[in-house]
């Protein structure tokens, strides 16, 4: 009975452990808010470098192949991806298709978002919220259209998680525009 006792403590504890999984790793550091804005600077960041290759006439496909990996955990599980201009298929839950709606390709409304192109991206956070393994950001961000130096403001919300290697990936992406009722 001591034994059983002693055994239920030391797991309660987390000082032994019988094989089950725990949702967070001791070893990895909780995400930090600065981490957070590192990652959206990254993000904005790749959308006016898979513009600028669009508009050099590089391989800005493979650009934004490259960025979707990165940056987005569709290889760790789902991402729930709503981007702003899309209507009839509102959601892109496989990495192709998210790569479709940055550089078009396989969804037909896709003309590729990022080929705008845009000379920068700006967050303005509303709030950002943290725990353990996981966060989530809100506000606007603002593209600069880099023919026109005009700014477009969109509302969003990101979430983001740690991979393995300690990375912030995205597993929410939510924007749409401003609301704007009818007079």
């Amino acid at each position: 009975m001591k034994l059983k006792l002693l055994a239920l403590m030391l797991l309660l504890v987390g000082l032994i452990d019988f094989g089950m999984a725990q949702p967070y790793a001791e070893s990895q550091k909780a995400i930090t808010e600065a981490e957070v804005i590192a990652a959206q600077k990254m993000w904005g960041d790749a959308i006016v470098e898979i513009g600028k290759a669009y508009s050099e006439k590089k391989d800005y496909k493979a650009l934004a192949e490259k960025y979707v990996e990165m940056l987005y955990g569709y290889d760790k599980g789902i991402v729930l991806f709503k981007p702003t201009k899309a209507s009839v298929n509102q959601f892109r839950l496989t990495q192709s298709e998210a790569v479709s709606y940055f550089a078009g390709g396989i969804v037909k409304e896709d003309l590729g978002f990022a080929l705008q192109p845009w000379s920068s991206v700006r967050f303005e956070n509303s709030g950002i919220t943290r725990d353990k393994d996981s966060a989530l950001a809100m506000g606007n961000y603002c593209f600069t259209d880099a023919g026109t130096g005009k700014e477009v403001k969109v509302e969003y919300t990101f979430g983001y998680f740690k991979d393995a290697e300690g990375n912030l990936q995205i597993n929410l992406h939510h924007s749409s525009f401003p609301y704007h009722p009818q007079h």
